[in-house]
């Protein structure tokens, strides 16, 4: 079995990733190792990754610098990035083993909401597979890449949003990066507490905006004045 490194950035999210964690304790092939880099240096976060087997590291909070503090303590073949409220299927890591022995640098896992769904759910899965194939899949989808392929494409961006867009294009140059049939289950509750369809158009507005060239810390400002 591939030795995979799990990296978990977090921030003030601690329910969830002890939630996360259990799931990763009860996998039936466990990861080398999990590493959680916590942004609001938080003691019950060091508790729970504590309980949990997982190495704690404090980080400042930016999700890419976070991503990248991982990728560069990490021992592994090759890298998970998971955001912690994911739900994960049964046996995710023979699932990226196999992938990546056949000769992928990495790939991602197919979107999917959580319970409790809503109708506009299904309609927003298939616009986010369509996104993900021709753009970029984000890091709630859970992206897997070998560890010299991840330095060789740059790794992350140290940027709060937007830090896997250089990466996958990278990671596209080096070889293949394969989209899974696999889902992987997002957390619908922004979108419940938002609105379906508003936080989408906040988000593809966020997206269209950076692709004109907005810096991601400004962009940032925005996402975190709408964040429950």
């Amino acid at each position: 079995m591939l030795n995979l490194s799990v990296i978990i950035p977090c921030y003030h999210d601690d329910e969830k990733l002890a939630g996360l964690l259990g799931q990763l304790q009860k996998m039936p092939h466990p990861p080398l190792e999990i590493i959680v880099v916590d942004g609001g240096k938080s003691q019950t976060c060091l508790e729970i990754c504590t309980q949990y087997g997982a190495q704690w590291l404090g980080s400042e909070p930016c999700r890419g610098r976070q991503l990248l503090e991982g990728a560069e303590k990490a021992q592994g073949d090759a890298f998970w990035f998971l955001h912690a409220d994911l739900r994960l299927p049964a046996d995710p890591l023979t699932i990226i083993a196999k992938v990546l022995t056949q000769g992928a640098v990495g790939g991602y896992f197919r979107f999917q909401f959580d319970e409790p769904r809503a109708w506009p759910a299904s309609i927003l899965e298939l616009a986010i597979a369509l996104r993900s194939r021709f753009g970029v899949p984000y890091g709630d989808q859970g992206i897997f890449v070998k560890r010299d392929a991840y330095f060789a494409a740059g790794g992350h961006a140290p940027w709060p949003l937007f830090e896997e867009a250089p990466l996958v294009k990278g990671l596209r140059s080096l070889g293949h990066f394969q989209p899974l049939l696999e889902p992987i289950w997002v957390d619908p509750r922004r979108w419940q507490h938002e609105g379906w369809w508003r936080r989408t158009w906040h988000n593809r507005k966020l997206a269209i905006r950076f692709s004109c060239g907005t810096s991601p810390d400004k962009l940032a400002e925005h996402y975190r004045a709408r964040r429950p």
